[in-house]
């Protein structure tokens, strides 16, 4: 039987259904997304309040409209017969909730090794939606970018 990390054992009922949820969510835009559908994150993404940090990026992308551009030069061109889902961990705010985790994929592009960030918020039509990402690289001194093509 898999033990229950300590952060869990605070978890109210509904936290632990809003967990779970949360992490549903994010695996379903990385089940799209690895078959070269970004509809996932487009629709996870808000339109409302939107921010992101990529490690492929150098500075903050501010909005939703931008991020969309990206999402577009990726459409159809990302793919992996499989990921790794490591470490989830959801923070709970006031209509806030924070899912750390870490990501490994062998894609047709690039070797993924990410820490993932998504800061999810309750928006006003009780969608919870993420309004800040970040995607960095796990170790990015060990890695070898001469060999990663151009995703965009």
């Amino acid at each position: 039987m898999p033990t229950v990390p300590d952060y869990e054992a605070n978890y109210t009922d509904e936290q632990k259904q809003l967990a779970e949820h949360l992490i549903g969510l994010e695996k379903s835009a990385l089940d799209k997304w690895f078959n070269g559908d970004v509809s996932g994150y487009r629709e996870l993404w808000s339109r409302r309040s939107f921010t992101y940090f990529d490690g492929a990026h150098p500075a903050r992308i501010e909005d939703h409209e931008t991020v969309d551009a990206f999402l577009d030069g990726v459409d159809g061109k990302l793919h992996a017969d499989e990921y790794d889902f490591r470490n989830p961990r959801v923070q709970f705010g006031d209509d806030t909730a924070l899912l750390t985790y870490q990501l490994y994929a062998d894609t047709n592009l690039i070797d993924m090794k990410y820490n993932c960030i998504e800061l999810y918020q309750k928006e006003d039509d009780s969608q919870w939606r993420v309004i800040h990402s970040t995607w960095s690289f796990i170790r990015p001194m060990d890695m070898d970018f001469g060999s990663a093509e151009k995703i965009v």
